[in-house]
């Protein structure tokens, strides 16, 4: 070990404070010969009985623990805040950046040397890679794992996706209640994480291409034994990692974050990973910028036929040969020198990788879609961008004119949406305010607003929807996201009314309110600024710090490069 070990600090001195260190351990039961300058290796879990997801947590970690005690290094697991989307109240996404500061502040203040992240659901992956990037450590991500493929008669269901499909069809009365509550037992019938390519699935895949995880950690079932064997090999690396001081700024470069748009849109990832890649950037100086995704993402083909933007499920997705046969199979995309914490490259890791099912990853040549990736539109109503994700998209409606139908908050939208005497129609544009990182607080995810009552018994399935919230990876439609500024930061959303036509054209990158500047300044000088929803705590703290959508909605302060340094030693 030629690495100066920093848990030396704690663990080496003869004196009051390593009596203390190392005496305390010890009531744990840990020999002596722990504290003699192997690495200690921290695994942060997200383990928790209220994060169904990431509920399996704590057998992946022992199967870590096994591996580090292979490679002689001394692990030792510490939990930290855990955000699971299905529960957490009001959003999930309001916690991401406190989630990451729990991980900053807990991998600074004791004796790590490399640490092993445990994350599954959505926000535990971005939050703990953004909290482990402030310290700069060797650090390798092992993800849950999603759950196995979802049946129900004889028919699959996709976590999330088929939720929305078959909500919708209840409020059609296609569905009874009674099938409806018996299809929940059979959607999720396993430990792991949404088996679409939802939020979860995207960035357990982006974890692979950014480099951050082992070959094969994106799509390996929760409860396949093979998950099990690459948290061993998890363990066994990082103690490799620290030794050869590979941290995390050496990964994730500018080449990784490239890499990764291009994925995500060969994926046809979840439009989270915009806010996310953005927001992880951010906390390492990578430039990374909103059109980023659009220059980068637009012209990668969609390779994986995988819900929401095709038909199959990652239990599949993992059978055809996972990331590592797709980033072959794109690998003339990509930068594949960019480094991986296997300390080989990208190109190096997947030279051998084969696919065994091309009707779920497709070739380059017969892709599900030619052009896939985020589209980034500009315009009088989205100044700073918003975001559209054409592969879940209605073909016809890309290119659309019509009535906005204006809710202020997401009470507004659930009050009126079934009203019978709603005036709306299948050309109508539903916006949707007041459900930005400032104004809900927290950025929920219910931008794919759901369609009228009366329109649905109509037969129509899909509408042009426009918000400045966010929308689940499994979910889809038309439906324009990220508005920036948002309409609580003093955003053209706020000025729109019912009535108003707007125009969507995602071919030109357009998003336009059919009024002139004059107009737009005139109903500004009347615009009254909100008052915050919160006046104290944490959410007051979220609110008057939290950046806008297309800067990633991290929190101002915690922006930028810092490290594991701690810059005094008392209690």
């Amino acid at each position: 070990m030629t690495t100066e070990l920093r848990s030396r600090d704690w663990f080496g001195p003869h004196d009051l404070n390593g009596f203390a260190a190392r005496s305390w351990m010890k009531n744990q039961g840990i020999p002596a010969r722990m504290f003699d300058g192997r690495p200690v290796i921290g695994i942060c879990n997200t383990w928790s009985e209220l994060t169904p997801c990431n509920a399996h947590l704590r057998e992946i970690a022992e199967h870590v623990k096994r591996g580090v005690y292979e490679a002689g290094g001394f692990p030792v697991e510490f939990p930290v805040t855990s955000l699971g989307e299905t529960l957490l109240r009001p959003t999930s996404m309001l916690l991401r950046n406190l989630v990451s500061m729990d991980v900053e502040e807990s991998i600074r203040a004791n004796p790590i040397d490399g640490v092993v992240l445990l994350c599954g659901c959505d926000k535990t992956t971005p939050a703990l890679l953004m909290g482990a990037a402030s310290c700069d450590l060797p650090t390798l991500v092992v993800s849950g794992g999603p759950m196995l493929t979802g049946r129900f008669r004889g028919q699959r269901l996709g976590s999330g996706t088929n939720v929305f499909s078959m909500s919708e069809d209840v409020r059609a009365g296609r569905m009874p209640v009674g099938d409806f509550l018996e299809a929940e037992a059979c959607m999720s019938r396993s430990a792991g994480h949404c088996n679409t390519m939802g939020t979860a699935s995207t960035m357990a895949g982006l974890v692979e291409a950014l480099g951050m995880g082992l070959p094969g950690n994106a799509a390996i079932p929760a409860v396949d034994a093979r998950r099990r064997v690459l948290a061993h090999d998890a363990g066994v690396r990082i103690v490799e990692m620290v030794a050869e001081d590979l941290r995390i700024s050496r990964v994730l470069t500018r080449d990784a974050f490239e890499n990764g748009i291009r994925v995500n849109a060969a994926l046809g990832g979840s439009t989270n990973a915009v806010i996310h890649l953005l927001a992880l950037a951010g906390r390492l100086d990578v430039p990374l910028a909103l059109d980023d995704f659009d220059r980068l993402g637009h012209d990668t083909p969609l390779l994986v036929d995988l819900l929401p933007s095709g038909r199959f499920l990652m239990e599949d997705f993992f059978e055809a040969g996972g990331m590592p046969a797709l980033l072959a199979e794109l690998s003339d995309h990509l930068h594949r020198g960019a480094l991986t914490v296997t300390g080989k490259t990208l190109g190096e890791n997947v030279a051998d990788a084969q696919c065994w099912d091309r009707e779920v990853i497709r070739s380059v040549g017969q892709p599900v879609l030619r052009r896939a990736g985020i589209t980034v539109l500009r315009g009088n109503l989205a100044p700073n961008g918003a975001v559209i994700k054409p592969s879940v998209a209605s073909p016809h409606l890309l290119r659309h004119r019509g009535r906005a139908l204006v809710f202020d908050s997401v009470e507004d939208l659930a009050a009126r949406i079934d009203d019978p005497d709603l005036d709306v129609d299948e050309n109508s544009v539903l916006v949707l305010r007041g459900a930005g990182p400032r104004g809900y607080p927290g950025m929920p995810e219910v931008g794919n607003l759901p369609l009228p009552k009366k329109l649905l018994a109509q037969g129509i399935t899909d509408m042009v929807r426009i918000s400045d919230a966010r929308m689940s990876g499994t979910a889809y439609g038309t439906v324009v996201l990220h508005v920036a500024p948002e309409s609580s930061a003093g955003g053209p959303l706020a000025l729109v009314r019912t009535g108003d036509v707007i125009e969507l054209d995602a071919q030109s990158r357009s998003l336009r309110v059919d009024l002139s500047d004059d107009e737009l300044a005139r109903r500004g000088q009347s615009l009254t600024p909100p008052s915050p929803v919160a006046d104290s705590g944490y959410q007051r703290l979220y609110i008057d710090h939290v950046l806008q959508a297309d800067r990633g909605a991290d929190l101002d302060f915690l922006v930028g490069r810092r490290d594991a340094g701690v810059r005094r030693n008392n209690h």
